[in-house]
């Protein structure tokens, strides 16, 4: 379901519109955000149903109606509630629901996933919009609680929206943090299109040089891989006009008439089984007209996976794939499809009122091929009649079929924008208006309602648009390293401690050097990218200096249930005597779902104690949303399959936005238990890594995201290093 976008702005008192720019970020605006969405779920007597809603979001308060109230100002909303602390939002990926794929996201209470629901959405980037519409009155909620009073009491006694009518309510209990970011603002922070990762947090090892430009597209090849003797990886990249969620629904859709229009190749596809919402395996035929040297026709098999960052970056992985339902086809020969992925990422244009949206397409493919090189040097037509040709020119077949479809190049996102008007800032006492208009902020039970809908009539004139607000970007500049000023973090007037890292044993052992195996070491900052001095005025990111902590071990476990609050077992390095005498140790805990379950335990060590004025601080005895929404991750495969490396990547990741973070605050440590297996898309992820562990050296750095000039330059608090990690040498917990 479809329908026209529009994006609404009130006026501040001179005419001009108020949008929710980065001006705003010191100010209170009351913001609204609305559009359709299906609600998915079961009735009371087992029936599952999929109904058109109006969402609409004002502050910290969510409501769902039958209809658009803009259109019907008298009509009551059949649930309503706060978002809360413990209300967390999951995206699903894509699900078949009454024959059409709608991209699904689930809520659930993090202190009970019992309480749950779903709702979906007709594309990703509508998905997008509304996760991060939800963190954004999850903010709201959490700034008008830290003004404590009668605001907080009274919040506290609100319960939070339920989403599915056969449950329990669920109380909402949060405490709270000043910072209220707009919807979009890590879009607007981009560090400008490069045909190579330039806005990556960690630095890869690909060196990629254009050979040829062809078709509107550049090709390049990857030297490092091509001369040391590892195959060859080649990418094809263009700018396609249009949104990058437009472009991934097109990508992704299997329907015969769309994909003959640019895919001369792999244009005959059939969905074999969806695993889950970011899972499938395809079955697929070449069109042999384009390759009349073959003696048979070719069918293949192939998986897909797909991931959408948090930066708005989609990737998809293909492999080649054998499955039960596709057996050896009569007439066919069966063939493998070159791995490959796709990388889509929208662009910021430098004018704000540009009209059409781009993003950057990046085809990337393995070929085992020996005619690649000789294709290049003598330019002859046998690359030009082979598959891998074929699947590099499937950018430029995109770009020109967007480009041939002016409602492709403009569709837009689904749902609506409302800023406050005259002031510069909100009251308290404006802010207590906003409660007020929801004085009833509880779920309301229906009986029959949620079952029916013949009474709705939904125009196609109801659907909203959201464009993008996007900020100037500058230009992307390297910058050196900052010195590492530690006296802003750890308290310079008191004597460092020594750190014997000899007395501190983990079950994963210490390398002795970078060849050595199954083992962690210590690459310092210089392989990662963090915010400089400048990060708020030109967005520049610098290489980071010497982390903070000093890793001082690592474990290595495995059981058959994740294990939580390491830090308080006996044989814990924390409760060891040496570790009861340090001022400060972090606790990183891994969980990594598989069977068995795996848990890396990272401890990262201070000498002196922690300034009490600085952002470290805050985080150590803040709030779980505060923590949730600064704590970041740097991932970097540094060796191994490039197909793990692309499904890696090389973005930073707060991961409390990505899957569930618990705390653990006690004496002289804070322990963080990550629970890898809370997202499907990070279980998707962890699972490719696991197949291939034995091979990859990689490199994770971690540190607290500034968001304030006074919180600048960043600093990273640990980094480590694991070198082809044995799954059987983990220890038993």
């Amino acid at each position: 379901m479809s329908r026209p976008m529009r994006l609404r702005s009130l006026s501040d008192g001179d005419g001009s519109s108020l949008l929710l720019s980065g001006e705003l970020k010191k100010k209170r605006p009351k913001f609204q955000y609305s559009g359709w969405v299906f609600h998915l779920g079961t009735n009371k007597i087992g029936h599952e149903y999929c109904h058109p809603r109006f969402l609409f979001v004002r502050g910290k308060y969510v409501e769902m109606y039958k209809r658009d109230p803009h259109d019907h100002p008298a009509i009551k909303p059949i649930r309503r509630g706060v978002v809360g602390q413990t209300l967390m939002v999951e995206e699903l990926g894509c699900r078949k629901v009454n024959s059409s794929d709608l991209h699904v996201l689930r809520f659930y209470n993090r202190l009970d996933e019992s309480k749950k629901g779903e709702i979906a959405c007709a594309t990703a980037g509508d998905a997008q919009k509304w996760l991060e519409a939800f963190e954004q009155a999850k903010q709201q909620a959490e700034y008008e609680l830290s003004r404590g009073g009668r605001a907080r009491d009274k919040l506290n006694l609100e319960a939070e929206i339920d989403l599915d009518a056969h449950r329990h309510r669920v109380r909402k209990y949060a405490h709270g943090f000043i910072k209220l970011i707009k919807i979009g603002q890590e879009n607007a922070r981009t560090d400008g299109y490069m045909g190579v990762d330039g806005d990556a947090d960690a630095i890869e090892a690909h060196t990629w040089k254009c050979v040829c430009t062809m078709n509107g597209i550049r090709i390049f090849e990857d030297v490092v891989e091509s001369k040391a003797g590892r195959g060859i990886l080649v990418k094809s990249v263009g700018i396609i006009d249009a949104k990058s969620d437009t472009v991934f629904e097109v990508l992704m859709s299997l329907e015969p008439s769309r994909r003959y229009e640019w895919d001369m190749l792999t244009s005959d596809l059939e969905l074999v089984e969806s695993i889950d919402g970011n899972y499938d395996v395809v079955y697929g035929t070449y069109d042999p007209k384009y390759f009349t040297w073959w003696s048979s026709r070719r069918d293949f098999v192939f998986s897909r996976q797909w991931f959408h960052g948090q930066d708005g970056t989609y990737t998809i992985l293909q492999f080649p794939a054998v499955h039960k339902k596709c057996p050896a086809r009569p007439g066919y020969q069966r063939t493998k499809i070159n791995p490959s992925t796709w990388e889509i990422k929208g662009l910021d244009t430098s004018d704000a009122t540009a009209e059409s949206p781009r993003c950057l397409v990046t085809h990337m493919l393995e070929i085992q091929s020996d005619s690649w090189g000789s294709w290049k040097k003598s330019r002859s037509s046998k690359f030009e009649k082979s598959i891998p040709y074929a699947l590099l020119c499937q950018v430029a077949g995109l770009k020109e079929y967007i480009g041939a479809n002016p409602i492709l190049k403009n569709n837009s996102v689904t749902a609506d924008f409302y800023s406050n008007s005259s002031s510069d800032s909100v009251s308290s006492s404006e802010c207590d208006d906003v409660a007020e208009e929801f004085y009833d902020a509880i779920a309301t039970e229906t009986s029959d309602g949620e079952d029916s809908d013949d009474d709705i009539e939904v125009d196609k004139k109801d659907f909203v648009t959201l464009e993008n607000v996007s900020s100037d970007i500058a230009s992307l500049s390297l910058k050196k390293s900052p010195a590492n000023d530690a006296s802003k973090v750890l308290d310079s007037a008191i004597p460092p401690v020594s750190i014997d890292s000899s007395k501190f044993n983990g079950s994963l052992r210490k390398g002795k050097d970078d060849d050595d195996t199954n083992c962690w070491t210590n690459p310092g900052g210089a392989g990662f990218m963090i915010r400089g001095d400048t990060y708020l005025k030109d967005y520049v990111k610098v290489k980071g200096g010497d982390p903070l902590l000093k890793l001082i071990a690592v474990d290595w476990l495995k059981a058959d249930q994740s294990i939580d609050k390491v830090a308080l077992r006996p044989s814990c390095v924390v409760q060891s005597e040496a570790g009861r005498k340090l001022p400060f140790i972090l606790v990183l805990n891994l969980q990594i779902p598989a069977k068995p379950n795996y848990n890396l335990v990272f401890y990262y060590a201070s000498d002196r104690p922690v300034n009490k004025d600085s952002l470290l601080s805050k985080f150590i005895d803040g709030t779980d949303a505060f923590r949730d929404s600064r704590f970041k991750l740097i991932p970097s495969i540094v060796k191994g399959y490039w197909m793990v490396k692309r499904a890696v990547g090389t973005k930073s990741c707060l991961l409390g936005k990505a899957v569930t973070c618990r705390y653990l605050r006690q004496d002289n440590f804070l322990e963080i238990d990550v629970d890898i297996g809370s997202s499907s898309v990070a279980r998707s992820v962890i699972g490719l890594v696991l197949g291939y562990v034995t091979s990859l050296v990689v490199d994770l750095a971690i540190l607290i995201e500034a968001n304030e000039e006074t919180e600048l330059p960043e600093h990273l608090l640990g980094t480590v290093r694991l070198s082809c990690l044995e799954l059987d040498s983990a220890v038993e917990a």
